[in-house]
């Protein structure tokens, strides 16, 4: 019996998926953050020697038995002399080298589209697209939070927290975000926001971000401003999607199988936004439900790229037992 690994980081949380080739997952596994850019190159062999020793031990195997891999890092190819480093990584943890490095985006087309032709949105602490057609694959986006990642989370907090302050000193008329973002943050004063998330937060993105769901909760609320930040945020995604599309070459006659990922999209308010202004375009979207998550999307991917993908039914077994 095959097995496959996947392996999904992110901004808070790397996550790990073991599964056989008749479409079981096997099992899972979650370790810290594998963002290096904060943290330190050496931090992703720490996260890896985490999570791999925690699957295998589950599964009751050794690393030598898992035939293939594939390892989605945040930050890969963001920086051109890194990346021979990264590839290597895997190698010293696992002891062989059936395995693939890319960008974490890969892993969330993977598991959303099941591997199929198509583009998918992530929009967590970032954003970002990733597409495939044809073997052909795109990224659009993702530029990080200093410059870029329009739509994502710590961009809607960022927004929101410009939107409190505008309500504090009266050049915005206040509305239910101002009291929530009071009470989120725990504020005695307004320009208190000022040293909690500069100094004592160290402008932490993943604390930042977190921010986000209350910029939702205060849209939920009838706060205008909220509402303006999600609305701005979901056309920002859709301008992702779009570009991509045109990237990976679907025409505006064929239909587009679109899927999404990451934390923004649980918010079902957001959601409904983002659907909105994807059906006013004039191409064919498909939107669809992800198929899987990250990290099983991940290990499905691993056994394409070894050149053995799953079966029709191994994968109807996989997509089942993740509806």
């Amino acid at each position: 019996m095959a097995r496959y690994l996947g392996v999904d980081g992110g901004g808070s949380k790397t996550a790990f998926a073991l599964i056989d080739d008749s479409g079981h997952i096997v099992a899972r596994a979650t370790a810290p953050t594998s963002y290096y850019f904060n943290d330190g190159f050496e931090l992703v062999e720490r996260v890896l020697v985490r999570g791999i020793t925690e699957i295998c031990g589950l599964a009751g195997i050794d690393t030598a038995d898992i035939d293939a891999a594939f390892f989605g890092i945040p930050g890969y190819g963001e920086s051109s002399g890194d990346i021979d480093r990264l590839d290597a990584v895997p190698a010293r943890v696992l002891g062989h080298d059936r395995y693939r490095c890319d960008n974490d985006m890969v892993c969330g087309w993977a598991g959303s589209l099941a591997c199929e032709d198509g583009v998918n949105v992530i929009c967590g602490t970032g954003s970002m697209t990733y597409g495939e057609r044809r073997g052909v694959g795109r990224r659009v986006g993702g530029w990080g939070e200093l410059f870029g990642d329009e739509g994502s989370a710590y961009w809607v907090a960022t927004q929101g927290l410009n939107a409190f302050s505008r309500m504090s000193d009266g050049r915005l008329k206040p509305g239910p975000l101002h009291a929530l973002l009071r009470e989120r943050l725990q504020l005695r004063g307004d320009l208190d926001a000022v040293s909690l998330v500069i100094e004592k937060w160290s402008g932490n993105r993943s604390s930042i971000a977190a921010l986000a769901t209350t910029v939702c909760q205060a849209a939920r609320s009838g706060d205008d401003a909220a509402r303006q930040i999600l609305s701005v945020a979901a056309a920002e995604l859709v301008a992702l999607v779009e570009t991509n599309r045109t990237l990976i070459g679907f025409t505006e006659h064929e239909p587009v199988p679109v899927s999404y990922s990451g934390g923004m999209f649980s918010d079902e308010g957001f959601r409904d936004l983002f659907v909105a202004a994807l059906q006013e375009l004039p191409a064919k979207y498909d939107l669809q439900r992800p198929l899987l998550d990250p990290a099983v999307g991940a290990a499905l991917y691993a056994a394409k790229r070894s050149g053995h993908p799953l079966s029709s039914s191994a994968l109807h077994q996989l997509t089942a037992t993740q509806a």
